[in-house]
């Protein structure tokens, strides 16, 4: 019903599907992206892009697949205007984003998250998209292809890179940990 109103134009009806759906756009968005500042243009964008293009959702398959795709494609318009913004400025947003994560540590299991984060963000945009897409979006190699404009073969050499990078990021993480821990027991021991 509210699809219904607000391919019609009804304001009341896109609010509704704004505050049911923003969440999850925010979500993908801020993931593909790899900050939340990024995420939230994202999720403006696209959302901008769904009332102007909400007459031509035909009611073929679920409103949310055809709302990822929107999403997907915001973010790829995004990183595009992002390559071809000077490589200082890229830089700058970077160390930004190490910065507040760095600044702000937090106990326990948050810091394993913020580490997990920091790991994702560290990826290759395009490999981060794939890995994201498939692992928790659920969309198969071929939709992603689909997506990017790209082959299944690519999609999956991407996600394949992704796991190596995570693993290897990983390993070294556990190697500062446990060279962290050893550190402190041998001052504690030799007190």
């Amino acid at each position: 019903m509210t699809l219904t109103r607000a391919r019609r134009g009804d304001v009341g009806a896109l609010e509704e599907l704004y505050h049911t759906y923003s969440p999850a756009v925010l979500t993908l968005a801020t993931r593909l992206c790899g900050s939340i500042d990024d995420g939230e243009e994202v999720l403006q964008e696209t959302f901008l892009e769904v009332v102007r293009r909400i007459g031509s959702y035909r009611g073929e398959g679920a409103f949310g697949a055809w709302l990822r795709r929107v999403t997907v494609s915001k973010v790829l318009m995004h990183h595009r205007r992002r390559r071809s913004r000077p490589r200082e400025v890229r830089e700058l947003e970077v160390a930004e984003v190490e910065s507040s994560v760095t600044d702000h540590p937090q106990p326990g299991r948050l810091d394993a998250r913020f580490d997990i984060e920091r790991a994702l963000t560290g990826l290759p945009e395009t490999t981060r998209m794939v890995l994201w897409l498939h692992e928790v979006e659920g969309m198969t190699h071929a939709e992603i292809a689909r997506l990017l404009g790209r082959t299944a073969s690519f999609s999956k050499s991407q996600l394949s890179r992704g796991y190596g990078r995570l693993k290897r990021w990983s390993v070294e993480e556990g190697r500062r940990s446990h060279a962290s821990d050893t550190g402190r027991n041998v001052g504690i021991a030799g007190r």
